[in-house]
C-alpha cells in the first residue's frame, strides 16, 4: 500500500464548510474527492466536493491558494478534465491532497478567501471527470460468474480459466456517459425462447450492472509492464459504474468472442473520483481464497497484495418506478454488498492489463464487473437478484420487476465506514430508461 495514514485521514478534523462536518455526509473533509463541472459558458473546471460544496480547483489554482504543490501541478489543477493530473504520478497526488486539506480545514487563516471559490453542489452540472480514451470491463467477482455460470451451465459454472487469468473484455468509450444522463432502451438481435430464428426489437431483458471503477493515473510505455508491486501507483482514484446491458441480446450474441452490442450503448459513471489516498483506512486482505484453489501465478502475487489488496466499501443499488414516483414511495433498495468480494484485486486487474506490453494511459477507466456477494440480497444485478427472471422482485407500489421497464431509475451509492475512521462517500451514480 503506497499511502499510509497521515493527518489528512484524522478522523476529528473539522472543516469550515459545517456541510462537511455533518454525520453522514458523503464528502468531509477526510475525503476530497475530484471531479470536472460547468463552470461557465462552454467551460468546464476541476472541482473537489467538501460537504454540500464545490471547491473549484481551476479557481484556487489562479488566486495561489494551494501552497506546497509545484507549477505542473497547478497547471494540471487548472485543465478542464482530469487527465493531466492523473498523469503526474502519486507524490504529486498526494501533495495536492495535503494542500486542498489544509485551505479546508477549520483552522486556515485565509477561509475567507478560499471560500469565494465555494459554488453549491446541488447548483452545478457534473461532467465525465476524464477524456476516457479506453474502457476495459472485467469479470472480476466470483460470485457473481458462479451465480450467472449456474444458470447457463448448472453442470460447470465457472470456466477452467477464471481462478487463474483476470477476465475482461475492451468495452466502448464513447458511450460513457455522466450520472443523471437518461439511458435510451437499446434495440438489438435475440433469439426468442422455442424459436428457430432471431429477431430484432428492443431488448426485452434490460438490466444494470453494480460495478466499482478504476481510473488509470500515470501509465506505461507501449511493450512495458506494469509489476504487481508497483501496480497501484497507477491507479488514480474509484468510482461507481453502471454497466447497463441488454441481456436477451448478450445471450445471442455473447458466444464466441464476449459481449458486445449488448454493453456498449451506455456505460454510466459517477461524477466523483474518491482517491486511493482517501480509502487508505479502508484497505483489508485481498478476497481470501477457498483451499482448493490456485495461487496467483507469480506476476500477479505479492505479499502487499495479500495483506492490503482489498478495499472494504459498501455498495447498494436502489430502483425507482413511475408509479413509486407518483405514489411519493422512497425508492426501494434492491441490494447491498461489498467490494471486499472482489475475487481479483485492483493491484491485480491493472498488472494483468499491462502484462503482455498494453500501454494504459492516464484516464483509462478499468471496471471490475458485476460486485456480488454470496448472499442473495448482495447480488448486482437483476439477472441475479431474479434468476434470469423466474422469480420476480416485489415493489412497494404493488408492481414486480423481472428485468427494468421504461421510466425506471437505478440509482448506485457506495460509502466506507468503521470505527476509528470518518465515514466517506462516493455520492450516486444514477440513469432513468428512456423508451
Amino acid at each position: 500500500m503506497i499511502y499510509s495514514i497521515n493527518e489528512t485521514h484524522e478522523p476529528n478534523a473539522r472543516s469550515w464548510v459545517e456541510s462537511a462536518n455533518a454525520g453522514g455526509s458523503d464528502f468531509p473533509i477526510q475525503n476530497l474527492p475530484y471531479g470536472v463541472f460547468h463552470c461557465g459558458k462552454d467551460r468546464a473546471c476541476i472541482g473537489v466536493a467538501i460537504g454540500d460544496q464545490v471547491l473549484n480547483l481551476c479557481a484556487c489554482a489562479e488566486a495561489n491558494l494551494l501552497d506546497g504543490v509545484d507549477e505542473a501541478t497547478l497547471e494540471a489543477c487548472q485543465d478542464e478534465n482530469l487527465n493531466e493530473l492523473m498523469g503526474l504520478g502519486w507524490q504529486r497526488w498526494s501533495a495536492l491532497r495535503r494542500s486542498i486539506f489544509h485551505i479546508l480545514r477549520n483552522d486556515f487563516p485565509r477561509a475567507r478567501d478560499v471560500a469565494k471559490h465555494l459554488v453549491a453542489m446541488s447548483s452545478v452540472r457534473m461532467m465525465v471527470p476524464a477524456a476516457i480514451g479506453d474502457y476495459t470491463d472485467f469479470y472480476a467477482s466470483i460470485f457473481h460468474a458462479t451465480n450467472v455460470g449456474s444458470m447457463f451451465r448448472p453442470d460447470s459454472p465457472l470456466l477452467p480459466n477464471y481462478k487463474w487469468v483476470p477476465i475482461g473484455y475492451h468495452g466502448r468509450a464513447s458511450s460513457i456517459v455522466a450520472s443523471g444522463t437518461p439511458v435510451k432502451r437499446p434495440s438489438g438481435q435475440t433469439k426468442p425462447d422455442g424459436s428457430d430464428v432471431p429477431v430484432f426489437g428492443p431488448t426485452k431483458r434490460f438490466d444494470y450492472e453494480l460495478e466499482v471503477g478504476v481510473y488509470v493515473g500515470t501509465g506505461n510505455e507501449l511493450g512495458a509492464t506494469i509489476a504487481i508491486g508497483n501496480a497501484e501507483q497507477h491507479a488514480f482514484g474509484l468510482c461507481l459504474v453502471n454497466d447497463w446491458s441488454a441481456r436477451d441480446v448478450q445471450a445471442w450474441e455473447y458466444q464466441p468472442l464476449g459481449p458486445f452490442l449488448a454493453k456498449n450503448f451506455s456505460t454510466t459513471v459517477s461524477p466523483w473520483v474518491v482517491t486511493l489516498e482517501a480509502l487508505a483506512p479502508y484497505r483489508i486482505p485481498a478476497f481470501a481464497r477457498s483451499g482448493g484453489d490456485p495461487a496467483p501465478l507469480p506476476y500477479l502475487a505479492s505479499d502487499e497484495n495479500e495483506r492490503y489488496g482489498g478495499v472494504d466499501v459498501t455498495l447498494e443499488v436502489y430502483l425507482s418506478t413511475r408509479a413509486m414516483r407518483d405514489q411519493r414511495l422512497a425508492a426501494h433498495r434492491l441490494s447491498r454488498g461489498s467490494f471486499r468480494d472482489m475475487y481479483w484485486t485492483i493491484a491485480q486487474l491493472i498488472s494483468h492489463h499491462a502484462s503482455n506490453g498494453c500501454n494504459l494511459q492516464p484516464g483509462d477507466l478499468l471496471a471490475s464487473g458485476t460486485v456480488s456477494g454470496n448472499s442473495k440480497d448482495a447480488r448486482g444485478c437483476l439477472l441475479e437478484i431474479t434468476w434470469k427472471g423466474s422469480e420476480p422482485i416485489q415493489l412497494p407500489s404493488g408492481e414486480q420487476r423481472r428485468f427494468l421497464e421504461d421510466g425506471d431509475e437505478v440509482v448506485i451509492r457506495g460509502f466506507c465506514e468503521k470505527t476509528g475512521a470518518a465515514r466517506i462517500g462516493f455520492g450516486e451514480c444514477s440513469g432513468m430508461v428512456l423508451g
